[in-house]
Formats: structure tokens, sequence, C-alpha cells
């Protein structure tokens, strides 16, 4: 079939700001040169049906009609569009179209990519105009409302946000963003990403208990200062100063102390990492990734064996500048800025060492390099 349209939808990596978003902190990130494609035609009677390369199946719906439970099926994230666009608009045209990714799933944010590219494609074939970032709110919106997923906006921003050229600098507060230019004489560097050879579903995973965890180290602070309590939703890290924290670590339980020490440690080294960015010290802005990934580890405890065995192996060949788990950080992919020279010894040496430990993953694990790229956009010339 012949398709009029053609929406790329790239995935995304953050190379510091990790696990904070929720929590409403700094954030940076890169869209990549990898993600979905989505081919579709709208269809005037409203019917959405849709196809994949990736899964088994196929999805139809009625677009005009609120969307029922969740179906546990890659087709929710379709519904999940529907169900935060029908919330603004009255959708009367569907979509028929089939949809690709271009990596394994896991770490990369495909789903937040699958949603990004939704929203767009209803959007288009409704002729509703959105704005870059009302796409990221209401792709976000989807995630959390509708597939179930307490995040903040991290992953849409950059998917949709991304430049080549620069870094994505996000405060998820005032939702407020810039894009750093590379600057001029900053040595050349590729994204590394390593594939555990383990896939994850983040719903299933402990990712929503640490996002409670983060707010109930939040009301521990208010409670032992005296200070009103807020709703569980509208509680957030941001809102409480460091040195509120520093008064009350020892009276509270161990791990919400240790998740709120990441998000204050994260906030320093994205404002570390943002200077050394704009001045062009990619080992510097290296060395604060690393960290954040040992803060990940025995901070906000993510990490299964494979992610830290990655880890710690990357963190030490030639050409690493820095890198850490990607995503959640509990099953999927780990992340490296390395120096283009040292690709092949890379990949070579980290496979090597990966597989020693974990032979079973033989088969699925794998390495690829990749560049920052523009964020979500239809691809012209093409029918």
């Amino acid at each position: 079939m012949n398709y009029s349209y053609h929406i790329f939808s790239p995935y995304r990596v953050c190379p510091l700001g990790a696990h904070v978003d929720h929590q409403h902190g700094l954030v940076t990130g890169f869209a990549i040169d990898k993600g979905v494609d989505f081919w579709f035609n709208p269809t005037d009677d409203g019917h959405v049906h849709l196809e994949s390369k990736t899964f088994d199946g196929t999805v139809d719906f009625d677009i005009s009609q609120a969307s029922q439970i969740k179906e546990h099926h890659w087709g929710d994230y379709a519904r999940g569009a529907k169900y935060a666009l029908r919330k603004r608009f009255a959708l009367q045209k569907g979509v028929e179209g089939v949809i690709q990714g271009s990596l394994p799933v896991g770490g990369l944010s495909s789903s937040a990519a699958v949603l990004v590219a939704y929203v767009m494609a209803f959007a288009k074939a409704n002729d509703i105009e959105l704005q870059p970032f009302e796409v990221v709110k209401i792709a976000s919106e989807a995630e959390r409302e509708y597939i179930g997923l307490n995040n903040g906006i991290l992953d849409q921003a950059c998917i949709v946000l991304g430049k080549k050229d620069g870094l994505l600098f996000l405060d998820c507060d005032s939702d407020e963003y810039r894009i750093i230019k590379r600057y001029p004489d900053m040595p050349n560097f590729e994204i590394g990403i390593f594939f555990s050879g383990l896939t994850r579903s983040l719903v299933n995973s402990d990712y929503n208990l640490r996002v409670y965890e983060c707010k109930t180290a939040a009301w521990n602070m208010l409670a032992y200062t005296g200070q009103p309590l807020k709703s569980f939703d509208r509680t957030f890290l941001r809102d409480i100063p460091k040195s509120t924290f520093e008064k009350t670590r020892i009276a509270m339980p161990e791990r919400f102390a240790k998740r709120a020490e990441h998000f204050y440690s994260e906030y320093r080294r994205v404002r570390q990492g943002v200077t050394a960015w704009e001045t062009g010290n990619l080992k510097l802005f290296g060395k604060l990734s690393l960290e954040s990934c040992e803060s990940s580890i025995h901070n906000y405890e993510c990490g299964s064996p494979e992610l830290i065995a990655i880890y710690e192996i990357m963190r030490k060949l030639p050409g690493v500048y820095g890198g850490r788990f990607s995503g959640a950080g509990f099953k999927g992919a780990c992340i490296a800025l390395i120096d283009p020279v040292y690709k092949k010894e890379i990949q070579t040496e980290l496979t090597k060492r990966y597989l020693a430990q974990f032979p079973e993953y033989e088969k699925t694990f794998q390495v690829y390099f990749v560049k920052p790229d523009n964020g979500a956009r239809f691809i012209q010339n093409e029918k």
C-alpha cells in the first residue's frame, strides 16, 4: 500500500538527569538517529487500523469512541494517544498504517517514541495543529494516565524537541528548555548503546515504586519540619530545599533518604554538566555521567546484575568519556559517550567481557553506535 504520510519519531538518551523528571528536576537529553517509523493514511470513517513490523497482530478501533480498559497489547499506545487527544479535541478521522521500530525495545523510551508518533498522526488526520510542547504534554499524559507509568516529561521532550547539533536542557518544573549548541572545539563523539539482552516493561518494574518512594521522602521532610502536607500527586522533591533534607535525613528510613540524596546530587550534577557542555569539556561531562550511574546504583538502587556488569566494563574501556544506565535502569541498556576512533575496540572488548559473565545472552546482547538527531518530524517527498 502507498501511504501519504511518514513520521519518524526518534528514540532518546539522557546522559545526565536520571530519575528526576517525575520530581520536577533538571534533565538533559538527545534524540538519536534510530527510532520509530510510522506510515499512514487518514480514514474518513474514523476507523483506526494498525499493523506492526515489530509485534504480532493488528489493532482496530474507532477514534471517536472513548477508550476502554487497557488490553495489555501494543495497541494500547494508540488508544492512549487517542485518550489524551480526545480530552482536548473532537476526533472524527482515523488512520490506517504500519509502524516499525529500528532497535530492540529496552532503555531508549520506545514507548514514548510510539506515543509521539500516534499523537502527531491523529492530529494530522484531524487537521489539528499542535505546537511541539503540546505534543510533549499530550504524549506524556497518555503514558501516565492511560498506560499507567508515572513518569515526567523527559522522554517526550527529548523525542520532540531534540536537535542533532546540541544538547537539550530541560527544567521539568517550569517546562523551560533550551538547546545548548556544541562547543566549536568539542571533541567528536558518538553514543554507544549496549543492550543487556533483557527486555523489560516499566509498568511491571519497580519504576512506579521509586516514584512513590521519592514522594514519601518529600512527605517525611515536610512532616518533620512541621510544614503542611500536600496531596501525594502534588508533592515533589524539587519544592523542598536541600537544607531541609540535610536537617531531616537522619530521621527518615534509609531507603527514602537515599532516594532524596540521588535527587539533590543529580540536580548538582546536571548544573555542572551544563557548564561542562557549554565550555566543550566532554571529559568532565562524561565523568559526571559516570557519577550519575554510581548514584543510580547506590542511592536510587536500580540496575540489574547485567546492567551493572556492562557499566563496570565500559567505564574502564579506552575511548569511553562516560555513561550510565539508559531509561529506568532495571533491565534494558547502558549508554555511553564515546570517541568514534575506539568503536571497534569498545564493541569487541565489551562483548567479550560481558558474555564471559553472562553467556546466556550470546544471541540477544547487542552493541550499536548512534548520533544525535532532530526530533520527531514528518518525512517529506514520500508517497
